[in-house]
């Protein structure tokens, strides 16, 4: 699981760590994986979501409009969930 921040002396968030892991994420997904966002709705979940866009589009070779209907077939397949405040 990953955190929102590392212990560092810079602030790390989810969305960075999931854009490093890119490649591994992009091969979890499309091997079944789920994925759920818990926290804050303003910024992080807005910030997670993009982050995965951007990884269907440079891993999957998506355009963004693809990226999101990808997405959207994750959400409705329960695949993709946030439960966001």
């Amino acid at each position: 699981m990953w955190r929102s921040r590392a212990i560092s002396a810079y602030k790390v968030y989810v969305q960075h760590r999931i854009t490093e892991q890119a490649e591994t994420l992009w091969q979890w997904l499309q091997n079944g994986a789920h994925v759920y966002i818990c926290g804050d709705a303003e910024r992080m979940a807005k910030d997670v979501h993009q982050a995965l866009v951007n990884i269907a589009v440079e891993q999957g070779g998506l355009s963004a409009d693809d990226a999101e209907a990808y997405l959207e077939t994750l959400r409705s397949e329960k695949r993709y969930q946030k439960d966001v405040y």
